[in-house]
């Protein structure tokens, strides 16, 4: 089936494996079969809710996935899918279920009302986009793990810094890891007075930059290559060096 889930609590991981666990094991049941019945994880993406049009973005994207996976001929509209929340979206209020809603994509897209010319104008405009959607257009949305401006996804990384679980992806520890790391990079150059321009002038074994890359490494799981790129100290075997070379 294809549709969005909110859940403001943040409590996803929660229900979906409530969800696939109880729906496999019926499943299973009913036509005597076992194993899994999902392959992969389900997608969960955090939105930014700011009007700016990353949630039209989103459900765009799963509204469209009928027509983007041939499941609907060329001339099939969209609401013709039947295993898809859109052709709910299109009933009027007190027909569609009781727990969706539509507000909040109408908002989205500038329409005032939900009456049967505010419904009709979104109708029209997912099917225009359906015509002339381009293979970039989700591509935040298909391979990232969040959706927003550049001020919503550091407020989240500087969240997600200390509390990382098994639910995470790579991509998200990937740019946590970075985040803590250029914090602390930040303060070190604050401690010492330096610009961005003394790391570049300064030599690679500089004791500075020496004690900034021990640091990192303790306090932080960057890789040595990201060090020696962030502090100019020429490769991962350079700060190798350096750091051995004090203990000793």
């Amino acid at each position: 089936m294809s549709a969005n889930v909110e859940t403001p609590r943040g409590d996803l991981v929660v229900g979906m494996k409530w969800f696939l666990g109880t729906y496999t094991s019926r499943f299973n049941r009913r036509h005597k079969l076992f194993g899994h019945l999902f392959s992969g994880r389900y997608k969960a993406l955090i939105v930014e809710g700011s009007g700016n049009g990353y949630l039209k973005t989103v459900c765009d994207y799963v509204h469209l996935n009928p027509a983007r996976a041939k499941l609907l001929g060329a001339e099939q509209p969209l609401k013709e899918y039947r295993w898809s929340s859109w052709p709910e979206y299109l009933k009027r209020p007190g027909g569609r279920w009781r727990w969706l809603r539509v507000d909040r994509l109408l908002g989205e897209y500038m329409i005032p009302q939900d009456s049967t010319a505010g419904r009709r104008r979104l109708e029209e405009a997912l099917e225009e986009r359906r015509g002339s959607e381009e293979g970039e257009e989700f591509k935040t949305v298909r391979r990232g793990w969040c959706l927003g401006g550049a001020p919503f996804r550091e407020q989240l990384l500087e969240q997600m810094a200390g509390g990382m679980g098994e639910h995470h992806g790579g991509q998200e520890r990937q740019e946590t890891a970075v985040a803590v790391a250029e914090r602390l990079v930040g303060e070190d150059l604050q401690r010492l007075g330096w610009s961005e321009a003394d790391l570049a002038n300064r030599r690679k074994g500089d004791a500075g930059k020496v004690a900034l890359a021990r640091r990192l490494r303790r306090e932080s799981t960057t890789t040595l290559k990201w060090i020696a790129r962030r502090l100019r100290m020429g490769s991962a075997s350079m700060v190798t060096h350096c750091l051995q070379q004090e203990r000793d």
